[in-house]
């Protein structure tokens, strides 16, 4: 064979293994496609989700369980929920999308640590082709659903709560207001939506951007205040939650100050309701958490079919970074010792025996809590 005929014959075989491993390569993908394709169709999901902390009773109490719950009976049983806790770390949180990304999850729920932070992941999570639902906190980035509650009116609800029960004594001193981290988006909606009901109408002593929402800083804050103002200045306090209630509560006490003044709170912790039922705390915020939490495994089994979620998220909203964010936004409610039964009794919350324990049971008596 002479020279001219053997580059030839190469050239040929060359052109027939790249014609051949492309065939390959295309029956893989073909193969990969349709795998995935019948895992969407058939409901064999993983959902990733990826929670803030567990300072917070109602992360692991309520959302993790209810999620999980919700996406079992959206698939008939086939898929599942892989499942993290940042415990307050914004960089362990991205580390944990990270590998979830890597696992190749079908879709990620992220209540995010730090909204700002956490959108690094977020992008190599849509890189990869993997949708990604905010709950609870708006994530910024490219995020495909959000599910939340009405923030502001959370924080409306608790300002007017406040006003209404100081009545006149509200001019006879100050309001100490004790906001979440600066790193929580809600925080900011939560405390915007206090002052537009309290400005104007009380004094504002001391306020405080609370670090990780942590009582015990809650407490030293407290402390300061009363320092700062004296104890018998302080007329209330807004606490933005309830695990701050109960830190600032120490603080009142330990101060020697009594009666207590009225605090506010939110989340309907056990501890936060009990303390309303002893006449400690005056108020919380309820937060429907089954309806929450089944919304977003209902978006986030729907986009991980890659399904359109019109026909659960009737508006938009807007993050620094994102417009019309297909979402959901749950009512609240203003949770007193007048409507415990109605709220988390009824709602199966909590039992009667779970809040009415020995120390509690005399004031849940006098209250018809059952």
């Amino acid at each position: 064979m002479n020279a001219h005929l053997r580059r030839a014959a190469v050239a040929a075989a060359a052109t027939a293994m790249a014609v051949s491993l492309a065939a390959c390569g295309s029956a893989k993908e073909s193969g990969d496609s349709a795998k995935e394709s019948s895992k969407k169709s058939d409901g064999s999901l993983t959902i990733g989700l990826l929670l803030p902390e567990n300072q917070t009773a109602r992360y692991e109490k309520f959302d993790k369980p209810l999620i999980e719950k919700r996406v079992s009976e959206l698939t008939d049983g086939k898929g599942k929920v892989v499942y993290a806790n940042a415990k307050q770390d914004a960089s362990t949180q991205n580390q944990q999308a990270d590998t979830m990304v890597t696992n190749k999850v079908d879709a990620l729920i992220v209540d995010a640590v730090d909204s700002k932070a956490i959108t690094g992941s977020i992008k190599k999570a849509k890189d990869a082709g993997i949708p990604v639902i905010a709950f609870d906190r708006l994530a910024e980035g490219d995020i495909d659903g959000y599910v939340s509650f009405d923030n502001e009116e959370v924080g409306r609800v608790q300002g007017q709560a406040l006003l209404d029960e100081l009545g006149p004594k509200a001019k006879d001193g100050d309001i100490v207001m004790m906001n979440g981290a600066i790193t929580d988006p809600n925080a900011a909606l939560f405390k915007k939506g206090a002052k537009s009901v309290l400005e104007g109408k009380v004094t504002i002593g001391k306020e405080y951007d609370t670090k990780e929402w942590k009582p015990e800083n809650a407490n030293a804050n407290m402390e300061g205040a009363i320092s700062a103002l004296g104890k018998d200045k302080i007329v209330g306090v807004y606490s933005a939650n309830d695990g701050m209630a109960g830190g600032i509560i120490t603080a009142l006490k330990g101060a020697g100050i009594t009666p207590l003044p009225p605090v506010t709170g939110q989340d309907a912790e056990l501890a936060g309701v009990q303390r309303i039922v002893a006449g400690e705390q005056f108020m919380s915020v309820y937060k429907p958490y089954p309806t929450e939490a089944s919304i977003a495994a209902e978006m986030a089994v729907a986009v991980a079919k890659g399904e359109s979620l019109d026909a659960i998220a009737k508006t938009k909203v807007d993050s620094a970074t994102t417009k019309g964010i297909p979402s959901v936004l749950v009512p609240v409610v203003s949770l007193t010792k007048d409507n415990i039964n109605d709220t988390v009794i009824k709602d199966g919350i909590y039992t009667v025996d779970e809040i009415c324990t020995a120390k509690f049971k005399a004031k849940c008596d006098t209250l018809g809590v059952k």
